[in-house]
């Protein structure tokens, strides 16, 4: 008992004073193919969701898809009521690396006992919430509110499930079970994209089915993630709570529910602003975009998912340096398909939901691309600062600047309208990640870095949205802006990156690699 409850902290010094450099260098070489597991865990439910979209505006129209995003943004705030457990989880198994199995079936018992609890607690908040902003706050047609309300309950229901998955998750991720974990994904999510639409054709847009179906598909993701972790970490091992093992979590995972409590807010407050303040509709105009910028952050999130495990056995030095190297990959990686996304939304959107919608969400969308491009950077810190054991540094940056943007959101919204959400928005991101590497490194190094890369890519929201895409003097903006982008990617990339993309281009084009040499 009194071995289950050692200070992950000491058990990862101790881990990694153990291994010789040729042994810790050893694991790293499965970081790349775990951003490869997170990358395709990633995409495959983005394209799904690129062609269910337009289902759903068609079978549920316009009013009904704005108040299934509001409800998915509850219900991933109420998240919070995790406390913190799925990341303090993937913590303290990652540093019991080599530790006896009980000691890590302690840590998942013990977190899974506290979540349940918790996320029935918070179900229950969510519910009194929900109910009241539907029924007060909340701007739509009067026929369609009683039918809102009557679903809250089942969206109080999918609480203590998302809670539940973020345990399971941390607990395989802790194990580096990447593979296992994205394809439990991948089959959970298009199951809840895939169950609604069902439900839609065949009963009709009733939002208590819909969400229904959506919690039906969530329950067996559930399933699959629990039959892995007794495969992974449970297998042969007691069921038992560990109190001195709980403190140590909640203690570690407080730190990220504060962060979960009040982070949010800098993502979602917009939305609900604009639900009370201009409607259903606009929520839907500014969502489409958001969601689709949202995506960008698969790549850091991949990159980082997949360091995160190695972070609490590295020493200070090694963490520096995967983290200097982590924001040069990204900038040399995402900066270029940043600028076609910013050029390409614009036709996109037309056609994917129509000219009435798609001419004002492109517009919103580029600046809310811009800031996603800023915010990729900035999880790089946060991961270094959580896997650094410093989760408190995330909370208090992450607090600071909630007063300013409530401040800034406001001015935007009541004088411009979305697009000034969204400028406020980018704005934000781009504070943020200064914040976090000053927190982290307690310098601005990589600021220039990227201001270079992102001054051509400002230019680019700019003039995609003053040109029209059906004149030729906006695709030579793009081409022209284009060179200048990816001249900077090359400069700007690590060596073994480059060497890498010379590698496979001689491998499938070895003519041309000998001319670019």
């Amino acid at each position: 008992m009194a071995s289950a409850a050692a200070s992950p902290e000491r058990k990862a010094r101790s881990s990694r004073r153990s291994l010789d450099p040729r042994q810790r260098r050893g694991p790293l070489m499965s970081v790349s193919r775990n951003v490869t597991y997170n990358l395709i865990g990633s995409v495959l439910p983005v394209l799904l969701a690129l062609v269910t979209v337009p289902v759903y505006l068609h079978l549920v129209g316009s009013d009904r898809y704005g108040v299934l995003a509001i409800a998915w943004l509850l219900l991933g705030y109420f998240g919070l009521f995790d406390l913190g457990l799925g990341r303090a989880t993937t913590y303290s198994i990652a540093a019991l690396k080599d530790a006896d199995p009980q000691e890590r079936a302690d840590v998942f018992w013990t977190a899974i006992f506290t979540n349940i609890a918790m996320g029935v607690v918070g179900g229950l908040v969510l519910w009194a919430a929900a109910d009241f902003f539907f029924d007060q706050v909340f701007k739509v047609d009067p026929r369609l509110r009683p039918e809102i309300l009557a679903s809250v309950p089942l969206l109080a229901l999918a609480v203590p499930i998302a809670t539940l998955n973020g345990v399971l998750t941390g607990a395989l991720m802790g194990r580096e079970r990447f593979l296992e974990i994205n394809t439990v994904s991948v089959l959970s999510t298009s199951l809840f994209q895939i169950f609604p639409i069902i439900v839609a054709f065949v009963w009709g847009p009733n939002l208590s089915q819909l969400l229904a179906a959506a919690v039906a598909a969530r329950a067996i993701g559930i399933a699959a993630l629990w039959w892995r972790c007794h495969v992974s970490i449970t297998h042969g091992q007691r069921h038992r709570f560990v109190r001195a093992q709980a403190r140590e979590l909640l203690g570690y995972g407080g730190w990220v529910t504060i962060t979960g409590l009040f982070g949010p807010i800098l993502v979602i407050l917009d939305r609900f602003a604009i639900g009370a303040v201009l409607g259903a509709t606009a929520v839907t105009i500014y969502t489409l975009p958001f969601q689709l910028a949202q995506r960008i952050t698969m790549f850091p999130q991949a990159m980082v998912s997949a360091l995160f495990p190695k972070l609490p056995t590295a020493s200070v030095e090694e963490r520096s340096a995967l983290g200097d190297k982590a924001v040069r990959v990204l900038l040399a990686a995402i900066s270029l398909p940043i600028l076609g996304m910013i050029y390409a939304l614009h036709p996109f959107l037309d056609f994917w939901v129509g000219t009435e919608i798609g001419p004002q969400s492109s517009d919103v969308g580029t600046l809310i691309v811009l800031g996603y491009w800023a915010n990729a950077f900035a999880i790089v810190p946060y991961s270094w600062m959580q896997g650094a054991g410093r989760p408190d540094l995330v909370t208090k940056v992450l607090l600071a600047q909630i007063p300013p943007y409530l401040a800034l959101l406001y001015f935007g919204m009541k004088e411009f309208g979305l697009i000034g959400c969204a400028a406020v928005f980018a704005f934000r991101c781009s504070v943020d990640f200064m914040m976090m590497w000053w927190a982290a490194r307690r310098n601005f190094r990589p600021v220039p870095l990227i201001a270079t890369v992102g001054a051509p890519l400002l230019a680019g929201v700019i003039l995609s949205n003053w040109l029209s895409y059906r004149e030729p003097l906006w695709w030579l903006s793009g081409l022209v802006l284009a060179v200048v982008v990816a001249l900077q990617c090359w400069r700007i990339a690590p060596p073994e990156l480059i060497e890498k993309a010379r590698t496979l281009l001689q491998a499938r084009f070895p003519r041309l690699a000998r001319k670019a040499r």
